[in-house]
């Protein structure tokens, strides 16, 4: 996959070319030409890491499905390490800003450093630092339809009428970032597993988001 491209892309809300990528890669992974392997994220969504080239990422992002069941300990509100631009190639998708400001003296929440590991695990590590947040804009995204998120801003991702969706998301992780989350103010650090699916499990997965792309939205 050509990284510069899709950015370029994406700059010029270009979906229909952006869906066609994605089409491409999901019939790959699809029919078996493609050896690689969904990942059910702690988040509640399964991810198909299309591209990973240095600070560079391409994924698609499923939500609304079977395999897609969050962790009840995995922190919803969160911010990223890199900047994320993401098309919506079926369904709808809601993201909820979360205003959020350094507050000792009446914290709300702690900022949890989350360190990911190749193997699949997140460690998510207290800090120092108490906060406060409230709830800040809220945008949703249809079939199609471009949006960003840069990387530090504090969010969270909602399927606002529970159907099946996905998204093509492109990301560049900025040196020196870290991806962080809020959680209760007591809580102790602890871990997450994102678990990997077998082949056929992940053949079943594109094929399922190859047919709602071609299906007609309702």
């Amino acid at each position: 996959m050509d990284y510069p491209a899709l950015e370029r892309a994406a700059r010029r809300h270009a979906s229909a070319e952006l869906i066609r990528h994605a089409v491409a890669e999901l019939d790959r992974i699809a029919s078996g030409r493609r050896a690689l392997r969904a990942v059910r994220h702690p988040l509640g969504f399964v991810c198909l890491p299309l591209l990973r080239d240095g600070h560079d990422g391409v994924c698609v992002h499923l939500f609304g499905t079977p395999d897609a069941v969050p962790d009840r300990s995995a922190p919803q509100v969160h911010c990223h390490s890199w900047d994320l631009t993401s098309t919506v190639l079926y369904g709808r998708l809601g993201n909820r800003r979360v205003d959020v400001h350094h507050d000792p003296g009446a914290p709300t929440h702690r900022v949890f450093e989350v360190h990911s590991d190749p193997s699949g695990v997140d460690e998510l590590r207290p800090t120092e630092r108490l906060v406060r947040c409230r709830p800040g804009a809220e945008q949703t995204s249809a079939r199609g339809q471009t949006y960003a998120l840069p990387a530090g801003e504090f969010h969270t991702s909602v399927v606002p009428d529970g159907r099946p969706t996905a998204t093509l998301v492109l990301g560049r992780t900025l040196p020196g970032r870290v991806d962080l989350s809020l959680g209760p103010l007591s809580a102790p650090g602890h871990r997450m597993v994102r678990r990997t699916c077998d082949a056929s499990r992940t053949a079943r997965i594109a094929r399922a988001a190859l047919r709602r792309i071609h299906e007609p939205e309702p």
